[in-house]
């Protein structure tokens, strides 16, 4: 408490440097309020203005914390029972920490209105009060902070559903315990940083062959592009050779706007190394008459011992279809499944709302059942594997919520198999360097609004090279 204490000072100050600025303190009963006497108590030492709202009424439990308040009070500290009439220049919000089982009750309810409504930077510790630290939930009301300085490891709500729209910038200070931390940790934050050095520079005696085979198996009557998407991705992203098979009777012999692509049957899509089966297949109307592809071609793509990469309505297809789901779950090669939440929900026989409640849990369940690596699309992507390991996407923006999206991921996992990657590395790179492909477009004026999942292909390719060339992450991107 102490220690962290002592950074939430440090980050505050960096926050409002001018010591005759007034920072006001909120102190809620737990020890995310004794970190916030701490910080309270170091502040006034620096000669700031603080003011601590004291949420709970009562003493600290913790003896730091009520040594802390008393030498804060000892400075002449000013305390208040409730919001002061002068307007604070920042707002450090220490009311409720993590492990919040409930909804915030009425009296912290109006607290947290009043730091939304302040108009004054909050820096949040170690999480946004009323923000679930495990899920990302919002327990009724949560505080939307400027920056949240979390402690000794990042947590999963901070980064995943509606955690990224409560935190601001997220830091994290393992208060000289991360590597003992990260030993244990089964879970692992997914920077360019992070993921940059898996995929190594290509030696200058290469060819093709040495980059895989991807095949696509989709695009049905009207969804043509969704295969050709992925496909696209997939030849951008680094495979040697792409074949796609698209199942409608329209189907077209050539990709004009990419003509490196082989348009063929699905005789050929069963000899690649590596195949991305859903993008456009097409649903049928009744469970009762399944499609060409449900009944015949899906079944055997999933016995082929090549690495799968399951997708869309390969996806359905799968959730209603039990001697699928049997057959999925005994492959001896590499199966990746990418639902969303609605066709994670499917293939888990539950509600869209249950999986979102909990997305980790969701993930890793799909993860066990099917014995394949996962992952469950959204804001804040994350990946899980049958062996319990998961990952959590810090990349991406509301750019890629368009259709096509999912098809250009799909389409860049199955390269990145394709060149040598493990799957659980393949579909992590993938996540992170599409949801960058995306913060880049972004950064650069075309989006959020009106980006398309072509731009973000083309984009991921810029981005996997500059990491390749560097070895790591570019600068901007690490920050």
């Amino acid at each position: 408490m102490l220690a962290a204490g002592r950074a939430v000072a440090d980050a505050a100050r960096a926050l409002a440097a001018d010591t005759g600025q007034t920072i006001l303190v909120v102190a809620g009963p737990g020890n995310n309020g004794g970190d916030a006497w701490v910080a309270a108590r170091h502040l006034a030492e620096g000669f700031h203005r603080v003011t601590v709202l004291d949420a709970a009424g009562t003493p600290p439990k913790a003896p730091e914390a009520r040594e802390a308040r008393a030498a804060f009070e000892e400075r002449g500290g000013r305390v208040v029972r409730e919001w002061p009439a002068l307007a604070p220049a920042l707002v450090v919000d220490g009311l409720l920490g993590i492990g919040l089982a409930r909804d915030v009750d009425p009296a912290l309810h109006r607290i947290i209105e009043r730091m939304n409504g302040s108009g004054a930077p909050v820096l949040a510790i170690d999480v946004p009060s009323g923000l679930d630290s495990a899920t990302g939930r919002v327990r009724g009301i949560a505080v939307h902070a400027t920056r949240t300085l979390t402690f000794i490891a990042q947590k999963v709500g901070l980064h995943t559903r509606d955690g990224p729209d409560c935190c601001g910038t997220i830091t994290c200070d393992a208060l000289g315990l991360g590597e003992a931390v990260a030993r244990e940790a089964h879970g692992l934050l997914l920077t360019p940083a992070t993921v940059a050095p898996w995929l190594a520079p290509r030696r200058r005696n290469s060819h093709k062959g040495d980059f895989g085979t991807l095949a696509v198996v989709g695009g049905n009557r009207g969804m043509v592009g969704a295969a050709l998407l992925a496909a696209r991705a997939g030849l951008l992203a680094g495979a040697g050779r792409v074949v796609v098979a698209l199942l409608g009777p329209d189907a077209p012999a050539v990709d004009a706007a990419q003509p490196e692509l082989m348009l063929r049957g699905v005789e050929d899509a069963l000899a690649a190394d590596v195949i991305v089966a859903g993008p456009g297949a097409g649903r049928s109307a009744s469970a009762t008459s399944p499609s060409i592809f449900e009944r015949t071609t899906l079944p055997a793509l999933v016995g082929r011992p090549a690495s799968l990469v399951l997708d869309a309505d390969a996806l359905n297809a799968i959730a209603f279809d039990e001697g699928l789901q049997k057959a999925v779950a005994a492959r001896k090669a590499a199966t990746i499944l990418t639902p969303h939440p609605a066709e994670a929900a499917r293939l888990l026989g539950t509600k869209t709302a249950q999986v979102q409640d909990d997305r980790l849990a969701a993930a890793l369940e799909l993860a066990r059942r099917f014995r394949a690596h996962v992952v469950l699309k959204g804001a804040g992507s994350i990946c899980a594997s049958p062996d319990g390991r998961w990952a959590v996407n810090a990349t991406g923006n509301p750019a890629l919520s368009t259709a096509g999206s999912g098809d250009v991921l799909a389409g860049m996992i199955g390269a990145l198999l394709c060149q040598g990657l493990d799957a659980p590395r393949a579909l992590q790179y993938a996540v992170c360097v599409h949801g960058a492909a995306a913060d880049a477009c972004v950064a650069r004026g075309a989006g959020p609004v009106g980006l398309t999942a072509s731009e973000v292909a083309l984009e991921a390719r810029a981005v996997i090279n500059a990491w390749v060339a560097e070895g790591r992450a570019p600068a901007a991107m690490e920050e």
